[in-house]
C-alpha cells in the first residue's frame, strides 16, 4: 500500500509540473521565436544559396577559381547518405544545425528559472528535483520534436521556391530512409536536449556559460550526427537512437539531480 501510495504520489507530482512547464514553455516568446526560424531558416537557407549557383570564388588557400558549391536537391538539407561528414555547404547547413538550436533554447528556458527565482521557490513549497529533471527533459524534447517537423516543412517549401530537385535517388536515399533518418534525428536531439539541461544545472544564472558550454559540447558531437542520423538510415540507426538517447537523457538526468541536490539554487 505504501509503495502504490508513493507511486501515485509521484505520478501527481509530475503531472501536475508537466502542465505548469507546457504552460510556462508556450506562453513565452522564444519558443515561438525559436520554431519560426526553425521554419524559415531552410526556406532562407536554399534560396540564397540556389541564388548564388554559377558564381565562383577564389579559395584563399591554392589561389585557384572554383565554383561555389550550392544545393541541388532538397534532401541534401536534411542530410547525407553513407554517413560521411564532409565539411562542404550542403553538409554544414542542413538540418543538423538544429541541435546547436535546440541546445541554445534548453539554456534559456531553464536559465530563466532560475534568473527569475522561480526555481528556488518551486523545490521551496512541493517539488523534487527529480520531477524538475524529468519534466524539464519532456517538456523541451516536445519543445525539439516541433523544431524538427517545422524545419522539415521549410525544407520542401523552401525547395519548391528555389526549383530543386526532390528525386530521391539523386542523393541514394528511399520514402523509409527519409522517414527513419527523421525519427533518428529527433530521438538523437534527446542528447542535447539532456546535455545542455545538465550544463543549464551547472551555470544557473550564468546563462553565457551554459550557452558556451552547451555549444562546445555540441561541437564534439557534430560529427556523429551523420553517422548516427544519416539519409539513408534503416533499422539499426532508429533503434540506437529511440533507445539510445532516452538513456542518455535519463543518465545525464541523474547527473542534473546531484547538482541541484548538491549545489546553492542561486
Amino acid at each position: 500500500m505504501s509503495a502504490n501510495y508513493k507511486n501515485s504520489d509521484f505520478g501527481k507530482r509530475l503531472k501536475t509540473m508537466l502542465k505548469v512547464d507546457f504552460r510556462r514553455m508556450f506562453t513565452m516568446p522564444t519558443v515561438w521565436i525559436m520554431l519560426a526560424v526553425s521554419l524559415a531558416l531552410p526556406i532562407l537557407i536554399l534560396v540564397m544559396t540556389t541564388s548564388m549557383g554559377g558564381m565562383s570564388a577564389v579559395d584563399p588557400q591554392t589561389g585557384e577559381e572554383a565554383a561555389v558549391q550550392t544545393f541541388t536537391n532538397v534532401w541534401q538539407a536534411i542530410g547525407s547518405s553513407g554517413g560521411a561528414m564532409s565539411m562542404d555547404l550542403t553538409s554544414m547547413c542542413n538540418i543538423n544545425l538544429l541541435y546547436f538550436l535546440v541546445a541554445i533554447f534548453v539554456c534559456l528556458f531553464v536559465g530563466e528559472d532560475f534568473r527569475s527565482g522561480y526555481v528556488k521557490n518551486l523545490f521551496t513549497v512541493r517539488a523534487k528535483k527529480v520531477d524538475y529533471v524529468l519534466s524539464k527533459t519532456v517538456v523541451l524534447f516536445t519543445a525539439s520534436c516541433g523544431m524538427f517537423v517545422l524545419y522539415f516543412i521549410g525544407a520542401m517549401v523552401g525547395g519548391g521556391i528555389a526549383g530543386l530537385s526532390f528525386s530521391l535517388a539523386e542523393v541514394g536515399a528511399t520514402a523509409g530512409g527519409i522517414v527513419a533518418c527523421m525519427v533518428s534525428k529527433i530521438f538523437f536531439s534527446l542528447v542535447f536536449v539532456s546535455i545542455a539541461l545538465t550544463l543549464a544545472t551547472v551555470g544557473k544564472q550564468r546563462l553565457w556559460l551554459s550557452i558556451l558550454g552547451a555549444l562546445a559540447a555540441g561541437m564534439l558531437l557534430f560529427t556523429m550526427i551523420p553517422m548516427m542520423t544519416p539519409l539513408n538510415a534503416g533499422a539499426f540507426n532508429v533503434a540506437l537512437c529511440v533507445l539510445g538517447g532516452p538513456l542518455f537523457a535519463l543518465g545525464l538526468g541523474a547527473v542534473s539531480i546531484v547538482i541541484l541536490n548538491k549545489t546553492s539554487l542561486v
